[in-house]
């Protein structure tokens, strides 16, 4: 089976009311073509007439800097308005990252604890599924499960985990298990990933992450994560999923030890699978947080960069762009990994996505990212603002659930004690009742419901919208924080061996 990649979204006219003109990228890449030298600008204006790079020219335009890089850039943000229009998309979703004990030792890591470590921590199915069930009755449309690979673990545990969370709540996409979990518990369960994987399915699993991918070249996975999945692997495990109807994200960690035609390397080696099978959703390029990883922190692994460069970070989103972009359309920007502003930048960059809520981000915090664990819904379409486009709220398979065309929507940011309460017998019910949520966040007539809610809303000053997300005050109260789980000993891992 060949699954279908989302589709591009093609720019409409309240978009390009509300947000920049699809013509002004276009203008601005031809403005800044004029500055670079005449190799350069032969690449980028072959791209803006719709030329594929190959690898090696990716490579070339790599080492590009000043006026060059803004060029590059801004050739990329002309493809993207082409692409997928003027829209940036966003989903209100929870990472439930249910341990850090992990049997691989990955140097890159600084999530992982080893069975004996006193800050080993193991969520029990119950408080998954229930943590599954806060996130659906605040409005979200997806769960992320992902976590080490448990000491001794019976196989069945992400199969028996699945059908618990699908059980509880049947409408939540379950986006569930990299490829290193999906191997893990194949070897565990003894069972082919084939076969894993259909178990998984039957469960009530919906999507795969993509991730486990770092670089996708088996010299850089020696040296910074012996004996983790390999690259052969790695795409046995993919292509299987998408064979079976399963849809992926596809991601690459950059900005340790790789060079540029590694990584360029690895953007070809998934455009050829996309080719071959249509399954990537995304394309999510993730900065590595070298703060407290064990190859930064304690062994200072030979030739390792503390983390890519604000150029490096600009050049690899806009040529990820360039690369994927007539194949994978969404290209999504990790807030958790580079911070607000940069990420409103990006948009600028190609990016036209994102990412979500989080609610529960471990992994990148745990590694030293001092860029929070969750976003409301109403932060990340300030961001999106900020670069002058117009937010979405979208499903896990890129639907578009909400559109927010008018600025009007989003008035009020800010700290959510300075925000007017909403005290209407509408968003007290949405409180309460998880259904009457999930209408508000993507009903038939979303835009029509809202007015409806807000004209209903005396109480409101601002005439704003609050969903119960953006409406909690202590959110590390409310939803706990990484430090919280590792300091719990009610939360402890006992090796039971």
């Amino acid at each position: 089976m060949r699954v279908t990649a989302a589709p591009p979204t093609p720019p409409t006219a309240a978009q390009s009311s509300s947000a920049s003109s699809p013509d002004e990228p276009e203008q601005r890449a031809q403005r800044l073509l004029d500055a670079v030298s005449p190799a350069v600008r032969a690449l980028l204006a072959a791209c803006l007439d719709g030329a594929r790079l190959t690898w090696q020219q990716g490579v070339t335009l790599s080492a590009l800097h000043g006026p060059e890089l803004d060029a590059l850039s801004a050739v990329a943000d002309a493809v993207r308005a082409r692409q997928v229009g003027d829209v940036v998309t966003y989903v209100v979703n929870r990472n439930i990252n249910f341990t850090n004990v992990c049997v691989k030792q990955c140097k890159f890591c600084a999530f992982s604890r080893d069975l004996r470590s006193e800050e080993g921590y193991l969520l029990s199915r119950e408080q998954i599924v229930e943590r599954a069930r806060e996130a659906h009755a605040l409005g979200a449309t997806e769960v992320c499960l992902q976590a080490g690979l448990v000491p001794d673990a019976d196989g069945r545990i992400y199969i028996d985990l699945c059908r618990a969370v699908k059980r509880a709540v049947p409408a939540l996409h379950i986006h569930g298990f990299s490829p290193e979990e999906v191997k893990y518990g194949a070897l565990r369960a003894n069972m082919s990933i084939r076969a894993y994987l259909e178990q998984l399915l039957d469960a009530g699993l919906d999507s795969m992450p993509g991730t486990s991918a770092e670089i996708l070249d088996d010299s850089v996975r020696a040296r910074i994560s012996p004996g983790r999945i390999t690259t052969a692997q790695w795409i046995d495990v993919i292509t299987t999923a998408h064979a079976l109807g399963i849809p992926t994200t596809s991601t690459m960690m950059y900005g340790h030890v790789e060079t540029a035609a590694e990584r360029m390397r690895h953007l070809d080696l998934l455009r050829s699978i996309q080719a071959d099978t249509g399954g990537f959703r995304e394309f999510v390029p993730l900065s590595f947080v070298p703060t407290h990883t064990p190859m930064f922190a304690l062994t200072r692994l030979p030739g390792l960069r503390p983390g890519p460069s604000r150029d490096e970070v600009v050049s690899v989103h806009a040529l990820s762009r360039l690369m994927l972009g007539d194949s994978v359309p969404n290209l999504q920007v990790s807030w958790v990994k580079e911070g607000t502003e940069m990420a409103a930048h990006l948009l600028s960059c190609g990016a036209n996505d994102l990412g979500g809520t989080l609610i529960n981000e471990s992994i990148s915090t745990a590694a030293g990212a001092g860029h929070g664990q969750r976003r409301t819904p109403r932060d990340l379409r300030r961001i999106i603002r900020q670069s002058g486009r117009t937010p979405a709220q979208r499903s896990t398979g890129y639907d578009i659930l909400r559109q927010f065309d008018h600025l009007s929507e989003d008035a009020g940011d800010g700290p959510a004690h300075e925000r007017p309460a909403a005290r209407d017998s509408a968003a007290a019910n949405r409180e309460t009742d998880p259904d009457a949520l999930a209408r508000a966040n993507g009903a038939t007539n979303p835009g029509a419901d809202a007015d409806d809610a807000r004209a209903a809303n005396p109480d409101n000053p601002a005439n704003v919208e609050l969903t119960a997300l953006d409406r909690i005050d202590d959110d590390d109260e409310r939803f706990g924080s990484y430090q919280s789980l590792v300091a719990d000993e009610r939360l402890r891992f006992r090796w039971k061996r």
